[in-house]
């Protein structure tokens, strides 16, 4: 199983509507692809939000998955679009340890 975590700045005190565009839509559109999240965190003292993101398989159909997610009439429709909420994306993947 592929885990990546991901570490979101947020626009300053976009915190609460970016939280409801994750609940409400994009954390469904992921897992109507086969990705799960495993958990989230929000941090609003940073403007900041991370959550993990799974996936069984290999890198090329997480790669395929994640650009279905992008290329989703679902995850197009989106308006105004999520991601005028967030100024910087980190992501890497991690490994489940005990």
């Amino acid at each position: 199983m592929l885990v990546q975590l991901r570490t979101y700045t947020l626009v300053a005190g976009a915190g609460p509507d970016w939280e409801r565009v994750f609940v409400d839509h994009i954390r469904p559109i992921r897992e109507s692809l086969g990705f799960t999240v495993p958990a989230a965190w929000s941090d609003p003292e940073a403007d900041r939000f991370t959550w993990l993101m799974a996936f069984a398989g290999d890198r090329a159909a997480w790669d395929a998955a994640d650009a279905a997610f992008h290329a989703s009439p679902a995850r197009r429709a989106l308006a105004p679009d999520p991601a005028g909420l967030i100024v910087s994306i980190e992501t890497r993947f991690v490994q489940w340890v005990g």
